[in-house]
């Protein structure tokens, strides 16, 4: 009787691929350690090839506009106003939120600007009164006009204005669109505007 005795090589747990703990058949700890090390440097490339394309969206588009980075500018009757995206236009305070898109862009009517007014004013766009509970839009301040009710916008200590211009008349005005300035243009005109009628008697109208 022949015996068969096993070839060399026939075995494969004796002589072929061995199963590793851990790891695939065919796969050493440091084929598998290689093969992770891909696939994180594949993630990395994928994240730096989305930031890339987005930093190219922001070129060519520009960044939008931001209503936090409002500025305040001086208008041509040395009022304080809002200055337009466009850095060339200065459109008084008080055209902010009004309802009128002013500004090229329309920045001046923004939903995040006009949302809360007055709280979503920015600062220089705003002016107390008096009465804590009232305000007024900053170029509405010394303008001889009594936007508060209560003259605080015109008068100390609420408000330091300077004396009236060459177009108003100081009086005790008896007018409540006014303060302690009236303007010229009432002078003489037969109705009594000053509580000591000088705007008849003293006063030269324009």
């Amino acid at each position: 009787m022949n015996k068969v005795f096993p070839q060399e090589g026939v075995n494969s747990n004796a002589a072929g691929t061995k199963a590793h703990p851990g790891g695939e058949a065919g796969c050493s700890p440091l084929c598998c350690s290689r093969r992770a090390a891909c696939l994180l440097s594949a993630s990395m490339l994928l994240l730096l090839a989305i930031l890339a394309a987005l930093i190219a969206l922001v070129t060519i588009l520009g960044l939008p506009p931001r209503t936090p980075g409002a500025q305040a500018c001086v208008t041509l009757t040395n009022r304080t106003g809002f200055l337009c995206h466009d850095r060339r236009s200065c459109i008084p305070a008080s055209g902010v939120c009004d309802g009128i898109r002013t500004c090229t862009q329309g920045e001046d009517e923004d939903e995040g600007l006009c949302r809360d007014v007055p709280q979503s004013l920015p600062s220089f766009l705003v002016a107390h009164c008096g009465d804590p509970a009232s305000w007024i839009y900053s170029d509405q301040k010394c303008d001889g006009t009594n936007n508060c009710g209560d003259c605080s916008d015109e008068l100390s200590p609420v408000t330091v204005c300077p004396p009236c211009g060459p177009g108003w008349w100081r009086c005790s005005s008896t007018v409540f669109k006014y303060c302690d300035c009236i303007p010229r243009s009432l002078c003489q005109d037969h109705v009594q505007h000053c509580s000591d009628w000088s705007d008849e008697y003293s006063c030269l109208g324009l």
